[in-house]
């Protein structure tokens, strides 16, 4: 099972940037594309991380296992960075899948549009991170990433943003490593399905209102 994240904070620059922590009381399997523990592989906990607009490390992963070792993290994880204040995530639940999501939409991009015109908008990132409650297949979990990311880009359709996403979102999606196997992780799977709802509720929620990045909160 996957906890409820814990908010915290480090201190970084003089200042306490927040922190959101989940922690599985087992190892779970899991999918993400994060710059920390991507892949497909058994993790033990997630990281997602607040950093100001102006964070320009070339070294995410590393700085992500720094913030892991610091808050006693152990085993392997997911660490995800976003500019967007993680206190502001927003969670849905749909039949026993859970999801929690930090919006920051910005102006989103079309993920096929031309270069120049990609480069001019303002990045924002989009972090979903999921609990299904059964064993998915490794192609369910691929699927199921794909799921979320269409549920993200209907949500965002429906906020009548241009755009299908930002150039830096990320998925996880986390699930038990032991029970039956479920094959299929679609919009119309049995757990794909529910998936899809409640990643949709949450961007929908978490983009409504204007979310405004961490580090333009702070005074100076």
């Amino acid at each position: 099972m996957l906890s409820e994240p814990t908010l915290t904070s480090r201190a970084e620059d003089g200042r306490d940037i927040p922190l959101l922590v989940w922690r599985a009381d087992v190892p779970l399997r899991a999918v993400s594309s994060g710059p920390l523990g991507g892949g497909i592989g058994v993790r033990r906990w997630v990281l997602n991380a607040t950093v100001p607009m102006s964070y320009d490390r070339d070294d995410p992963a590393a700085h992500l296992a720094a913030l892991a070792a610091d808050l006693a993290l152990d085993g392997p994880g997911v660490g995800l960075l976003t500019g967007v204040d993680v206190a502001e995530v927003v969670a849905r639940t749909d039949t026993g899948v859970r999801a929690w999501v930090t919006v920051g939409l910005g102006t989103p991009v079309l993920a096929a549009a031309p270069a120049p015109a990609a480069l001019a908008q303002r990045v924002g990132t989009v972090n979903i991170v999921v609990y299904v409650p059964a064993r998915l297949a490794d192609s369910a979990l691929v699927n199921a990433v794909a799921t979320a990311t269409e549920a993200k880009t209907q949500a965002i359709r429906e906020l009548r943003l241009p755009g299908t996403g930002t150039p830096t979102d990320s998925v996880t999606v986390l699930c038990p490593v032991d029970g039956p196997e479920a094959v299929y992780g679609g919009p119309r799977s049995t757990w794909g399905a529910p998936l899809a709802r409640a990643v949709h509720a949450a961007v929908l929620a978490g983009g409504t209102g204007t979310v405004v990045p961490w580090s333009e909160q702070q005074p100076g």
